[in-house]
């Protein structure tokens, strides 16, 4: 199949197709003419990569294990879980901060509120 079926497949766009290609995670043949011809699998492999990306992890994690996903199940795959596992922190730290933040904003909100309503009476 060509790029734009390949696209038209699965939703995702031809310049992130051309993209993953350039990263090394998407392998397609190259016809005499220049285009790309992709084989029925690059469909699974595309959805798989999109899971992925939509558990926050990028392209370079992802090529670190991609093919062992793509012929096991992921609990065969020794790369996966140590990154599993790191974003796991990293989402845990970032919503440490979120949480620290909304914190100081509702406090800022309360202060202001309450010196609008010392000055104003209430008004």
């Amino acid at each position: 199949m060509k790029i734009g079926e390949l696209s038209r497949l699965t939703g995702v766009s031809v310049r992130s197709l051309r993209y993953y290609e350039e990263q090394g995670i998407l392998s397609p043949i190259r016809l005499a003419n220049g285009y790309r011809e992709y084989h029925d699998l690059a469909v699974e492999q595309v959805n798989t990569i999109k899971f992925y990306l939509n558990l926050g992890l990028t392209i370079e994690q992802i090529s670190g294990f991609l093919n062992c996903v793509l012929k096991n199940k992921e609990a065969f795959c020794n790369e996966i879980l140590p990154i599993y596992e790191e974003k796991l922190h990293e989402l845990d730290h970032q919503i440490q901060l979120l949480s620290m933040i909304r914190s100081n904003l509702i406090e800022r909100i309360t202060s202001i509120k309450e010196e609008r309503t010392r000055i104003d009476g209430g008004n």
